[in-house]
């Protein structure tokens, strides 16, 4: 996997837009779960779906969430379902939007880290 990955805490990690072929790569790095906040199609038909991507996350043995969050666009609602999956999703967690910079940022709306 060539995606670079963005330690937040040993417990958290933030990636740009990742493929269904990365998600071995993945669960080898010793990430349990991921989290998907990227919208399907945001960049155009390119984009591999949510769905491909959580196939490919569950046959790699990745608990996986879809959480779509539109950037610059994040509400109460999201910041209070990324603090639950935060809760109960296995550990460690890999999210996922098209840089990274919108899973940090409903990381420390969630977690109070700033």
């Amino acid at each position: 996997m060539s995606t670079p990955i963005s330690a937040l805490n040993p417990d958290f990690a933030v990636a740009p837009q990742l493929q269904p072929s990365d998600m071995a790569a993945v669960a080898a790095a010793g990430f349990k779960s991921v989290i998907i906040n990227r919208p399907d199609y945001e960049s155009g038909p390119n984009q591999p779906t949510a769905a491909e991507v959580i196939a490919a996350a569950q046959a790699a043995g990745l608990a996986v969430e879809y959480q779509p969050v539109v950037s610059g666009g994040m509400t109460a609602q999201d910041v209070a379902r990324f603090t639950e999956l935060l809760a109960t999703l296995p550990k460690p967690i890999l999210a996922y939007c098209r840089s990274g910079t919108r899973c940090t940022v409903l990381y420390r709306a969630a977690t109070g880290n700033s």
